[in-house]
């Protein structure tokens, strides 16, 4: 696992789509440009849906890493582009 140092952190474990993404959204909208937001998210529709979304919202994913648990870390830079 690559070590970043995050500033903030979202565990989206068990939401559901869309919420997942709006969780994700409202958190992106509270940060500051180039800040770091963790968030794990399960395997399957969020994992299709939530990263292309937050792309077209202008962040960047700057790392995707599988869990022991079968869920997704990512790691988002805020209003990257």
């Amino acid at each position: 696992m690559t070590d970043y140092t995050c500033d903030e952190k979202l565990d989206l474990r068990g939401v559901l789509c869309p919420l997942n993404f709006v969780h994700t959204k409202l958190k992106l909208e509270e940060m500051e440009d180039g800040q770091l937001l963790e968030v794990i998210l399960d395997d399957g529709e969020p994992m299709r849906n939530v990263p292309r979304s937050v792309k077209q919202e202008g962040h960047k994913i700057v790392t995707v890493e599988r869990l022991d648990d079968g869920a997704y870390r990512l790691v988002i830079k805020a209003n990257a582009e």
